[in-house]
């Protein structure tokens, strides 16, 4: 029997995206200047980062900022306690890639469709949600890309809902070098940054909330630093190709600030299936706390990205 709001549809949401949306989030995530192809407009292979939907389950089709909050507070699910939207953090994400999305939304409409996989209460700690959400071409219902969010509802638990199943865990391999290490220097303005994409949560802006809520002020996107890590795979991995990831996802471990240097370790397992590699990877604080756990990408290991061209 399933558990209680599994299955529950949110109504459809309407998503749109120019060009410059684009550029905003390659640049924000830390494309370089070689990679021309997610930097330009004009560049002959301009296309989108692979990661850029998760991006529209935020911003949806707004072109300014939004309350977030308010944004929250959309539709209680059936048979669970309505959760307070201030207290949330990332707890895991998963993508699936299908098809390209195309440089702009224009001409077409496309929508974020999301459903209920599973709501569970983990005591004290607090509650989880799982969803899934589709980008979906409204003209034809073809899917290309699909979401899988687990949202962390914090000391919002003890609601005597059911505990959930184990999660299946990805650690990296024991006792090998990684095929490639990259790091990354943050700054104060890294979310005031990342948050233009649409995610405008104040937790990574004002301290108030991140003090509220334990972190003991503001704390950086959980998303930046899981799409950062995205980038760097596809850099070092797969030659900058978006055709050369298939899935991604990572468990938020622990939060970032402003001033942390982010490094990423990443071993190919050699694993390959249809000829996609399973890649294990990890991020941490240097000399400190792992940040994004449970790393796994299925990619075509291609190599270092090549100088862009124009």
């Amino acid at each position: 029997m399933p558990g209680p709001g599994v299955g529950f549809e949110y109504p459809p949401k309407s998503v749109s995206w120019c060009k410059r949306d684009l550029l905003l989030f390659a640049q924000s995530i830390g494309c370089k200047a070689e990679e021309l192809h997610f930097l330009y407009e004009l560049h002959p292979n301009f296309v989108p980062f692979p990661t850029y939907p998760l991006a529209l389950s935020f911003k949806l089709d707004s072109s300014d900022v939004v309350d977030f909050y308010a944004a929250q507070k959309s539709i209680a699910i059936p048979g669970v306690p309505v959760f307070d939207p201030a207290r949330v953090v990332d707890g895991q994400r998963r993508i699936e890639f299908f098809k390209q999305l195309p440089t702009s939304s224009e001409g077409k409409r496309f929508e974020s469709r999301t459903k209920v996989v599973g709501v569970y209460d983990k005591g004290r700690p607090g509650s989880v949600v799982e969803t899934q959400t589709d980008i979906v071409d409204t003209a034809n219902h073809e899917v290309y890309s699909r979401i899988h969010t687990s949202s962390f509802y914090v000391n919002q638990g003890n609601w005597g809902g059911p505990k959930g199943p184990a999660t299946q865990n990805f650690p990296p391999p024991k006792d090998k070098k990684p095929d490639a290490v990259f790091e990354n220097q943050t700054t104060p303005e890294t979310p005031l940054l990342y948050r233009l994409n649409g995610d405008y949560n104040p937790l990574h802006a004002d301290p108030e909330p991140g003090k509220k809520m334990g972190f003991g002020g503001v704390i950086i996107h959980g998303l930046y630093s899981w799409n950062w890590a995205c980038h760097g795979l596809l850099q070092h991995l797969g030659g900058s190709d978006p055709a050369n990831i298939k899935e991604y996802q990572a468990r938020f471990a622990s939060p970032v600030r402003g001033g942390d240097k982010l490094v990423a370790s990443a071993w190919k397992t050699g694993e390959i299936k249809d000829g996609w590699e399973e890649i294990r990877f990890q991020v941490q604080i240097e000399g400190g706390k792992v940040v994004l756990s449970n790393g796994r990408a299925l990619m075509k290991c291609v190599g270092p990205a090549p100088q862009s061209k124009l």
